[in-house]
């Protein structure tokens, strides 16, 4: 059974999300401030958090760096009033892998969170038993059954997100995908202006396999048509 923090100093939005999930079979960890979401991901770590960005002791930004510092991996949907792209964008430099606006609709959360879990499970540490097969690109190398990544022998820490788009990616080498045929792919779930989110873990891949991100080796643009992995020594 799959376990799920979600934190929000709003206690009745919490039991609100508590209800959805424990219907559809997860289990909820339940906290309402940073400082109790952190506690509770050592005490026993779950596969998926949903942390509000505005709460008191820690805020989710912060909790997020610091979860992500400390080397979890776990899918992290951040949840807010707020809509700025700006707000968005910033959640996901921090390490969030997606971001649902408050009042949101139970079925749209509910469908977030399988989503991310299937990544996770197909991407992530919670990976079953796979035919093993690896691809090498100049120095890059992804071991699909082990999950690893390397650049030039040296390894490379991914989330699932990333190494969901870097798979993709590696596995049509030479081939241009669009920012939308990327989301789809990897969020498996239509494209909506997500320009956006792709472009932001588009980076965060460059600045983890790229010696110099501003002249890639490997992760290119194709201006006007998307991203294609290549490389030429």
């Amino acid at each position: 059974m799959y376990q799920i923090l979600v934190c929000d100093d709003d206690k009745e939005i919490v039991e609100a999300i508590r209800i959805y999930l424990s219907g559809e079979g997860y289990q909820v960890i339940s906290a309402y401030n940073g400082r109790e979401a952190l506690d509770a991901v050592h005490k026993e770590t779950p596969h998926l958090a949903i942390l509000d960005i505005m709460m008191p002791e820690m805020d989710g930004m912060r909790l997020t760096g610091k979860l992500r510092e400390e080397g979890y991996a776990f899918p992290i949907l951040f949840l807010s009033a707020k809509t700025e792209d700006t707000d968005k964008i910033l959640g996901l430099n921090i390490g969030a892998d997606d971001y649902i606006t408050k009042p949101f609709r139970p079925l749209e959360l509910v469908a977030r969170v399988k989503s991310a879990l299937r990544r996770y499970t197909t991407f992530g540490s919670l990976t079953e038993e796979q035919t093993a097969q690896c691809y090498t690109i100049g120095g890059l190398s992804i071991n699909d059954e082990t999950k690893e990544v390397t650049v030039d022998g040296d390894p490379v820490r991914l989330t699932p997100t990333e190494y969901a788009m870097l798979l993709l990616l590696v596995q049509n080498k030479g081939k241009v995908f669009s920012t939308e045929q990327i989301f789809s792919a990897v969020w498996n779930e239509p494209s909506f202006g997500a320009d956006n989110i792709v472009a932001v873990h588009i980076r965060h891949i460059r600045e983890k396999i790229e010696i110099n991100p501003r002249e890639p080796r490997y992760l290119k643009v194709v201006w006007g048509l998307g991203y294609k992995i290549d490389w030429q020594d």
